[in-house]
């Protein structure tokens, strides 16, 4: 779109001060209603169906809303996903159980702009293609989290479990 690096700058701040200020308040919503994956999917989901706003944005209007609809949903999700983490884990393994969470969300922080890098090496700079792409594995995580289900049997067979 040719915008400049300020232009940058303030979508992206906009950006982080939305998630941030949602986050104080997700966690509240997750305690008093106790529906954590509910939040979570609906947190989850607000980022998927932002994701193809970007490759669609025809104005820097559209490029603020879709930050904005994803960054409202990172806000959501955050606390309501590490309360359920909490409340699944076994005592014993919450702090592990933490650390892999944290890992694999790493993970996806270096390997999503490592592909998108590739893409864009294979698409000869297409933009568009490489957002289009990176719709993918959001919906599959949203669908994904939308059909998983524990029942309480499971998550106590779970908890007596030994970490070797």
């Amino acid at each position: 779109m040719g915008v400049s690096m300020v232009t940058v700058g303030i979508i992206e701040g906009i950006a982080e001060a939305t998630a941030s200020i949602v986050k104080v308040f997700s966690g509240a919503v997750s305690d008093w209603l106790g529906k954590r994956k509910l939040l979570a999917v609906i947190g989850y989901g607000l980022a998927a169906f932002a994701k193809p706003i970007f490759p669609l944005a025809g104005s820097v209007g559209w490029l603020i809303a879709a930050r904005f609809i994803d960054r409202i949903g990172k806000g959501i999700r955050g606390a309501p996903r590490d309360a359920l983490v909490a409340d699944l884990a076994p005592a014993h393994l919450r702090g592990a159980s933490f650390g892999l969470r944290q890992s694999l969300d790493t993970v996806g922080a270096f390997l999503g702009p490592l592909l998108a890098i590739a893409l864009m090496w294979l698409t000869t700079n297409n933009f568009s293609a490489v957002f289009w792409v990176a719709v993918i594995p959001a919906f599959w995580l949203l669908v994904c989290w939308c059909l998983s289900s524990m029942s309480r049997s499971e998550v106590r067979a779970c908890a007596k479990c030994r970490f070797p």
